[in-house]
């Protein structure tokens, strides 16, 4: 076998290059530089676009169709208001009324009963429905964004007429109250202290209380034990000597006292005061200085208290007084008749009644139990 020996490869590196590129590595190298090149473009052709920033205007990141609706979106509220047989009611006045509105919207309803309110807020509402001659209808609802609320159908009901009814006492009833506190108004607790009234308002008497009330006064125990107690005082002097002592003198001054007492009481208290229409009483003052006490306690012995509620003479009292002297002059022994002597006790009579009235205002309500709370108003 003869061999043959090459010549050793002497090429620098430049010509190995040259002809490997121009020679059968070309193709490889042309490949590879390809794939190098190729595939970043690839890669970012397989992945997917980054989604629009989300800016919250329409299109920014969806479609307008896409878009959420707003939850503050106005919305609508309608109904319709019918009678109680079911025809539609026009003209009822329909108000909305919302939480933490100061403003109310307010609406009529149509020929057909329908009512709306358009470009309502969310949230919760009350509505008031009204119309003559009918019961006034309320509806809570709560109402979502962009909603169209539907009101079930409002039926009004027939008002019903309420009549309120105040029961007042009557004034006679009234009175009669004020008359039973009188009653038991005794000094000390024993005298009778009919005549006077602690109350400055009270209301007048009528002409059957001011009868009654002198009555009650005349056949009074009390009253027989003082008719007895003047007697004695008279017997004693020898007033009304006519009568004469013992006895028979005693039964005779006991009966003209008495009768006294009663013509007195008839006359001055019941029978002129209901003619002259004036109120008997004595209406205790209670306030002010002393010096006015006094003299509207003085004053009261002339003066008196009208039924209407107006001062005025008292007509009743002065001529009452003349008209039990009078009578007296057909019992009295003749000796103490005659009209000097009438007037003279008249206007005794008159200064024992001034004196009998300071003593009221100063002395006796303080001795009288059972007496009503004092009205300080004007007397």
């Amino acid at each position: 076998m003869i061999f043959f020996e090459k010549e050793p490869c002497k090429k620098s590196w430049g010509e190995i290059s040259l002809s490997w590129f121009c020679g059968p590595g070309r193709l490889a190298w042309l490949i590879l530089t390809l794939l190098v090149y190729a595939s970043p473009t690839l890669a970012r052709q397989q992945e997917p676009a980054d989604p629009a920033p989300q800016t919250g205007l329409p299109g920014a990141g969806t479609s307008s169709r896409e878009q959420l609706p707003n939850p503050q979106s106005p919305a609508r509220i309608s109904g319709r208001v019918v009678d109680p047989v079911g025809v539609p009611t026009s003209g009822a006045t329909v108000r909305l009324t919302r939480d933490g509105q100061s403003v109310d919207q307010e609406t009529q309803s149509g020929d057909d009963g329908q009512f709306s309110f358009a470009n309502v807020a969310p949230g919760s509402f009350h509505l008031t429905i009204a119309s003559a001659g009918f019961a006034t209808q309320a509806f809570d609802g709560n109402l979502k964004s962009a909603e169209n609320y539907a009101v079930p159908q409002i039926v009004l009901t027939i008002a019903t007429a309420i009549t309120e009814i105040r029961v007042v006492p009557s004034r006679f009833e009234v009175a009669e109250e004020q008359i039973k506190v009188q009653e038991q108004q005794r000094a000390l607790g024993i005298l009778p202290n009919f005549y006077v009234s602690y109350i400055a308002n009270a209301a007048p008497l009528s002409p059957k209380q001011k009868f009654e009330l002198a009555g009650k006064t005349i056949v009074d125990p009390v009253t027989f034990g003082v008719t007895a107690a003047i007697a004695g005082l008279q017997q004693s002097d020898d007033e009304l000597g006519g009568y004469g002592q013992g006895a028979q003198g005693y039964a005779k001054r006991y009966g003209a006292a008495y009768a006294d007492t009663v013509t007195g009481t008839m006359i001055g208290s019941a029978i002129l005061p209901s003619l002259l229409k004036q109120d008997p009483r004595y209406f205790y003052k209670g306030t002010g200085s002393k010096h006015s006490r006094v003299l509207y306690a003085l004053a009261n012995s002339v003066i008196c208290k009208g039924d209407n509620g107006h001062w005025q003479a008292n007509y009743s009292g002065i001529l009452g007084s003349l008209a039990a002297g009078g009578i007296s002059n057909l019992y009295y022994p003749a000796a103490d008749r005659g009209a000097g002597l009438t007037f003279e006790n008249t206007l005794i009579g008159i200064g024992a009644t001034a004196a009998t009235n300071v003593l009221q205002e100063f002395v006796i309500r303080k001795l009288t139990p059972k007496v009503p709370n004092h009205d300080p108003s004007n007397p």
